[in-house]
């Protein structure tokens, strides 16, 4: 079993992830910025932030994977990618990064164009999707010494349209994940599941993926 540190581990993403690798047997630690008053039962908390990262390494020792769940919004946005930078830089090597990124960056279609360059993508989450492409770029630039992996969820993932667990998703590769109608969604449990298969039995070293229905 695994140690694995969840940075944003109380939000939408994150703490979905906490719970699928604490179902699994796993160690989980959250890491974020206040302690939630609903837990998940075995999980550790710690209040902390990214953007104090010596203070984050020196709490994270020990662990295998550390999972960024963190979105560049709020007092995030322009400070996302820098600190994942670091933290890339300051991790031992022995530790895998895991980022889940938004959808913005992934394909409309094999070779084609990224979906956040398509006019129909809202100008109000270019921002965020922007930084979030750029701490792709980071990763795919640094050294081969360390591993990492890359989630681009689906359209419509989110706490407003939740879903329910099935344990079952595709995977896309670079290209966005739709259904029979164009649709694209992944619920909350469905993308954690993804998470900790990756975690669990390794298939895109220092690549990122899609997933969805």
């Amino acid at each position: 079993m695994a140690r694995i540190a969840v940075l944003g581990g109380t939000g939408y993403a994150g703490s979905h992830i906490v719970a699928e690798a604490v179902s699994r047997g796993h160690t989980a630690v959250s890491v974020a910025r206040s302690l939630p008053s609903e837990r998940v039962a075995g999980a550790t908390y710690i209040e902390g932030t990214l953007l104090d990262v010596p203070w984050l390494v020196s709490e994270l020792e020990g662990v295998d994977v550390v999972i960024s769940a963190v979105a560049a919004r709020g007092a995030m946005l322009g400070r996302l990618r820098v600190n994942l930078a670091e933290l890339a830089a300051e991790l031992p090597s022995e530790v895998r990064l895991g980022v889940i990124g938004g959808a913005g960056g992934s394909l409309i279609a094999a070779g084609g164009e990224r979906l956040v360059d398509q006019e129909s993508f809202s100008d109000e989450y270019k921002p965020e999707a922007l930084e979030a492409i750029g701490v792709l770029d980071d990763l795919q630039a640094g050294p081969a010494s360390r591993d990492w992996f890359y989630v681009h969820p689906a359209g419509g993932f989110g706490p407003w349209n939740p879903g329910e667990r099935t344990g079952s998703y595709r995977d896309g590769g670079d290209v966005i994940v739709t259904d029979a109608a164009g649709e694209s969604f992944i619920s909350g449990a469905d993308l954690a599941v993804a998470v900790i298969d990756e975690v669990e039995q390794p298939k895109h070293s220092r690549e990122r993926f899609s997933v969805g229905y």
